[in-house]
């Protein structure tokens, strides 16, 4: 049965892995993910009460950042009531008037200066300039990002083929029901926006790159989501040394003025923007712009990088030559 292979490529090559497991390239949930569940429901005797307890405990800041981890962990596989698909948790946002966003010319040179120890090349920070004003229209923002479980009823009910690659074997990762899905193309975030919408009636989609960014540096214009200096603990980047994605919602003390949870950390997040210089701004050559020059942005910092990608101006993007760009998104929605 194995002469036609060709055993000088690899395997994955002339048979895909979930066909090496019987399995279809969509995705088809496991019989099992239901049955672990309730059986660690009966194991820990666990109601609706210690399900709200342990929600209650993954957003305290009081409790340490082990055991927000903990009860989040547990969460994934009991069923994390935080996580509510077809009526995520949202924050309505409402700016006052035009917002300045981006960075001012004069301080850039500052914000190199500061961001240099992490390898942060001037030109990077340079897509941040020159600081614009921009008129938002009220609308509303995720108070989490789309986690797996989230995305994985829209692959289920759709039958798109666009597993995450952080799904080792195209298995859905019970274990991580509510960590941000990740790994996905912008065209997916964008088809899932879409799938809520009709799903709900509601007008769901991506947050604008300005809507993104008035919603993680509030009216003072902040640094970070949380202030304008690096703090320890308040965020899921690599100097956490967690090196892997969180529940959603475990770093309180990193939510943004407006209370919106993992803007500087844990996942990127793609906008609905293409990259475009600022008005007044020039073209940053880059390697993701030589990659594709309409590049889709994205905001926030992940696990995978260091906490220059979570300052609230940082442009970036998905290098499609890197295993190491954690991307994932999180809905927005028109009023």
């Amino acid at each position: 049965m194995y002469r036609n292979l060709n055993f000088r490529e690899p395997i994955s090559h002339v048979w895909p892995p979930r066909k090496m497991m019987g399995l279809p390239e969509a995705y088809t949930r496991s019989s099992h993910d239901a049955g672990i569940a309730a059986a660690m429901r009966r194991l820990l005797g666990a109601g609706t009460g210690l399900l709200a307890e342990l929600a209650g405990v993954v957003e305290d800041p009081g409790q340490t950042l082990h055991s927000r981890l903990a009860a989040g962990a547990v969460l994934a596989l009991l069923g994390d009531p935080r996580i509510q698909p077809l009526s995520p948790a949202m924050v309505d946002i409402c700016a006052p008037g035009p917002v300045m966003l981006g960075l001012a010319v004069e301080d850039l040179a500052r914000a190199c200066r500061d961001m240099a120890p992490l390898g942060v090349q001037p030109a990077w920070i340079e897509k941040e300039c020159p600081m614009h004003a921009v008129a938002l229209t009220p609308f509303r923002i995720a108070r989490y990002p789309v986690t797996n479980h989230e995305f994985s009823l829209f692959l289920e009910d759709t039958g798109r083929p666009w597993l995450p690659t952080s799904w080792i074997f195209g298995r859905y990762p019970a274990e991580k029901g509510n960590h941000p899905v990740h790994t996905v193309d912008p065209e997916a975030a964008d088809a899932y926006a879409a799938w809520l919408s009709a799903k709900t009636g509601r007008a769901f989609r991506l947050p604008t790159e300005a809507e993104w960014e008035f919603s993680a540096a509030g009216p003072d214009r902040l640094e970070f989501p949380w202030g304008n200096a690096p703090m320890e603990g308040v965020a899921n980047t690599v100097e956490l040394g967690l090196l892997d994605s969180s529940p959603v919602g475990c770093f309180p003390g990193g939510n943004s003025v407006h209370g919106v949870a993992d803007m500087g950390g844990n996942v990127e997040e793609y906008v609905s923007d293409t990259y475009r210089p600022y008005p007044g701004g020039r073209v940053i050559i880059d390697d993701l712009y030589r990659i594709s020059p309409d590049y889709r942005i994205a905001r926030g910092g992940s696990y995978t990088r260091f906490l220059d990608l979570a300052r609230t101006r940082r442009r970036h993007g998905r290098n499609p030559n890197s295993a190491v760009y954690a991307m994932g998104f999180r809905l927005a929605e028109s009023l």
